[in-house]
């Protein structure tokens, strides 16, 4: 039975980990580098090891120290996580080989479809020979034998590139496996990324749970995914289930895992890969079929059986991968103290409940809600139906005194499970199972027999971050997974779109626009899904939104009443003032923002972003100067009600003093840069300069580049690695390269010169 369990990864999956582990009573440890030493998932540990070091190779690809690590620890198994070492056989053989349990498939079998080259041969194809292709294979995608995530992946449709981005796959492929191995495959245009959910224990018990749809994608990585896969015909998810199912049996697989297909526009299904770990969308398998993919997996490595019967799924289920980037800066990732997350909507205990004896993992206790709320007792959270409910020793159920009026908590061989009047013990996870049904539309429906209905849709939200902590420049940015479930498609995405316009995401620029748009795109709503969505709407989707100008109103307006108060407003000044801010009393200082005049006097000015505010502050309060139609109601220094339009709609303004003011409201949120009145005089960039866009490492020069030398425009200078993907610093124009900074190795801060390229032209009208 194992009892301790060391994560060999770090943020959100980490944590993701460790709360099943809380759940099943299993002590936790996590590992760390030194970029990560205050991160949330070493908060979350029970116990800590430090990998020293920052790179991914000197600490998270180290297999031998985190083995060291877990024997230091008396950890008695490893979670791989995904990413990493999650699909190195060699990392696998020496955690059993140090007596540990290893929580993942045999090596035997990550050897076989870890790498993509012969798990195409397994199952009957071939990668394509480099030196054989010709312009009729084009276009052609470069992948990287060994690990996912879109890292070690690229698009070639000009021959002349080939060698180049085979060079610059097996980079980025080295730096973030541990393996430089890439190969080449046919490049499907508009076509669906489909996948299966693979389960299998020992004993010859196979599950394939349903298909997800990870069709938007940006830079070959997942951003939206969804289960199951919407308008696909019954016989190919049929053929789709049986290929997951002969492929896992092919290896011997054991665990969870994923077969990934390719579905063409004509409706033929391309093997892809297997992923032979779990994947960063598994909850939204979790969430249709009710189970803890997590409790499942350490169940099988303690040598259990699966359960009788495969699940089944209900509903619909969306996630959306909130990243720290700016997508209409070329996805470019962004790093800085995140100030503020908190997703309304979302269930503190998040369910699912658990269908046919799953788990519903949450980060507290499980907990349900049937026509009441949810109430913490002692030991945890109870369902409240009609009446409250309590037991000192842990959760218990009260259905307005009916059948099964109090339900104590017993520990089953999987987990607790709730035992009443009417009961039986689960050996999954807790089941709650009372003499009658219970429920409403107001939440998840309690079921006789110890199933578990949805009844209404439901926020989860995964993270390996909190308000406080910094995203640095070493790791993926992903800083939370967003998830929605509801009875329908449409009911799911909608809630979806609605949790993450109402979400405080406060500090650096993020995805989050992107993804309420995404969402909301007349190709999404209409399950018109390829990987090309986002070439084709990238443009419309970053597009300013229209509610921008309203925003930078409200933070001039909010940060004018900070300014007043205390003091402008004597010893009591308003909790909120009007638009009709109404006389000062007597003896203020009025005279702070320019005071009353027969004469109009200047207009104060504030500038957000592209938004110059003018406003002047009148005997009857605020009156925009150059926003007619906007009428303002009341106005706090954190809060600032605007009529626009005949229609009052309320903007919540934040100021954390990092450069940009925070506005959040129902209709979207908006960071908006600060700028300053009087620029600051500053030595002036010179022209053609190539600055560093984000912090990072330069990992390779162009080849044959020195000063002097001509460059054409768009032709890749510099290779800088941030947040463990490559970006091409391109030449802007053609013309000479006249400094070049950049070296291999080299460390650089965002804004650092790395290089100046003269323009062809304006060299000629100079000697001209």
């Amino acid at each position: 039975m194992i009892t301790s369990v060391l994560v060999a990864n770090r943020g959100e999956i980490a944590c993701r980990v460790f709360r099943t582990c809380r759940e099943l009573g299993i002590s936790t440890v996590a590992v760390y580098s030194d970029a990560d030493a205050s991160a949330l998932h070493v908060r979350e540990a029970d116990a800590a090891v430090r990998l020293p070091g920052a790179a991914p190779a000197d600490t998270y690809l180290r297999g031998d120290l985190i083995v060291k690590a877990a024997l230091a620890a008396g950890a008695d198994a490893v979670h791989p996580g995904y990413g990493f070492l999650s699909e190195n056989a060699e990392f696998a053989r020496a955690v059993t080989d140090a007596g540990l349990v290893w929580v993942g498939p045999p090596p035997e079998a990550i050897e076989a479809m870890a790498s993509k080259t012969r798990a195409k041969q397994l199952m009957g194809g071939a990668p394509l020979d480099p030196s054989a292709v010709t312009d009729a294979d084009l276009p052609l995608l470069v992948k990287a034998a060994a690990g996912g995530g879109g890292r070690g992946m690229r698009v070639v449709r000009e021959l002349a590139s080939l060698s180049g981005e085979l060079e610059a796959a097996r980079s980025e492929a080295a730096s973030a496996f541990g393996d430089g191995e890439v190969f080449l495959e046919p490049y499907i245009e508009r076509g669906r990324h489909v996948e299966v959910q693979v389960l299998a224990d020992a004993y010859g018990t196979v599950w394939a749970l349903g298909t997800r749809d990870c069709s938007l994608q940006r830079r070959h990585q997942k951003v939206i995914e969804e289960s199951p896969a919407p308008g696909l015909p019954d016989a190919l998810v049929a053929t789709l289930h049986e290929s997951a199912v002969t492929a896992a049996r092919a290896v011997g697989y054991r665990g969870a895992g994923t077969v990934e297909f390719l579905i063409s526009p004509e409706g033929r299904a391309h093997f892809l890969e297997m992923n032979t770990r779990l994947q960063v969308e598994h909850p939204v398998t979790e969430a249709v079929f009710g189970i803890d993919l997590v409790a499942l997996q350490l169940r099988v490595a303690e040598g259990d059986a699966l359960p009788p019967g495969r699940p089944v799924g209900r509903g619909h289920a969306v996630e959306a991968r909130l990243y720290a980037e700016d997508p209409a800066k070329g996805w470019t990732p962004q790093t800085g103290v995140l100030h503020a997350l908190e997703v309304r909507g979302f269930f503190p205990t998040h369910p699912p409940l658990n269908v046919g004896g799953g788990t519903p993992h949450a980060p507290l206790r499980p907990a349900l809600r049937a026509g009441g709320g949810v109430w913490d007792g002692p030991q945890g959270p109870a369902l409240r139906a009609g009446g409250v409910a309590g037991d000192s020793q842990g959760p218990a159920l009260r259905a307005g005194g009916g059948p099964g009026a109090l339900g104590l908590v017993a520990h089953g061989p999987g987990g607790p499970s709730a035992v009443g009047p009417v009961s039986r013990d689960d050996v999954v996870g807790p089941a709650l199972f009372a003499g009658g049904e219970a429920g409403d539309s107001q939440g998840p429906a309690l079921r006789a027999g110890g199933e578990g209905a949805h009844a209404a849709p439901w926020v989860r939200v995964d993270t390996g971050y909190a308000a406080g902590d910094s995203i640095g420049v070493h790791y993926d940015p992903m800083i939370a997974k967003v998830i929605a479930w509801a009875p329908t498609r449409d009911q799911a995405v909608r809630r979806l779109a609605h949790a993450l316009r109402r979400a405080r995401v406060h500090g650096p620029v993020t995805n989050r626009a992107l993804l309420v748009r995404s969402l909301e795109h007349p190709e999404f709503t209409g399950a018109q899904l390829d990987t090309g969505f986002y070439e084709r709407n990238l443009d419309a989707l970053t597009a300013p939104g229209d509610g921008e100008r309203y925003a930078a109103i409200a933070a001039a307006l909010a940060d004018a009443t900070g300014r007043l108060a205390p003091g402008a407003w004597g010893a009591s000044p308003p909790a909120e003032t009007s638009g009709r801010v109404g006389k000062a009393p007597a003896g203020t200082v009025a005279s702070r923002v320019g005071g009353w005049r027969n004469l109009h006097s200047q207009p104060q000015v504030k500038t957000y972003g592209p938004h110059e505010v003018r406003y002047r502050f009148t005997r009857d309060g605020f009156l925009l100067v150059d926003d007619p139609g906007v009428r303002v109601v009341h106005v706090t220094p954190h809060r600032v009600r605007l009529e626009i339009d005949g229609v009052v709609r309320p903007f919540d303004v934040t100021d954390h003093g990092d450069g940009f003011v925070h506005v959040d409201s129902p209709a979207g949120a908006y960071a908006l840069p600060v700028r300053p009145r009087f620029t600051e005089p500053r030595e002036r960039t010179r022209p053609g300069s190539l600055l560093a866009p984000m912090p990072g490492t330069v990992v390779r020069v162009g080849e044959g580049l020195a000063e002097g030398v001509q460059v054409t425009q768009g032709q890749p200078l510099v290779w800088l690695e941030a947040m463990k993907m490559e970006h091409r610093i391109l030449s802007p124009v053609s013309g000479t390269l006249t400094a070049l900074h950049a070296e291999p190795g080299r460390q650089v801060e965002v804004g650092a010169l790395l290089a100046v390229v003269q323009d062809a032209d304006v060299q000629e009208e100079q000697e001209a």
